[in-house]
């Protein structure tokens, strides 16, 4: 089982910056994938960025450029460091962790609210 916990959401303005964090209960070399994901109001959660163990990160088109997830193993701990935010990332954010084993295993965390005011 793991845990996953985020923080560093909040209230900024467009054009601001927030990182958010995501510790993990369990070293996170052990986690083949981690992502962050993100839910607007009346929308499906969709993908924002992932990182594989091996560091290959990915990124959903609205964000590239703008957004960079990164990990830190020593902390067990994955961030995304969110720049040049617009209304339309407003939405809860939310960690999630993929062990690829035989059935794949997902874990979610609680989520992380994100408003960003125009």
């Amino acid at each position: 089982q793991v845990q996953l916990v985020e923080s560093g959401g909040g209230l900024v303005q467009a054009g601001g910056s927030l990182r958010l964090s995501c510790a993990a209960s369990t070293s996170i070399f052990s986690i083949n994938v981690m992502g962050w994901y993100r839910q607007a109001p009346g929308k499906q959660r969709e993908l924002v960025a992932t990182i594989i163990s091996g560091g290959t990160t990915n990124y959903a088109d609205s964000v590239k450029g703008r957004f960079t997830i990164s990990r830190d193993n020593a902390k067990n701990t994955v961030y995304l460091q969110m720049n040049s935010l617009t209304p339309e990332d407003t939405a809860v954010y939310y960690c999630k962790a993929v062990i690829l084993l035989l059935p794949p295993r997902d874990y979610w965390g609680q989520g992380t609210q994100v408003t960003v005011s125009s």
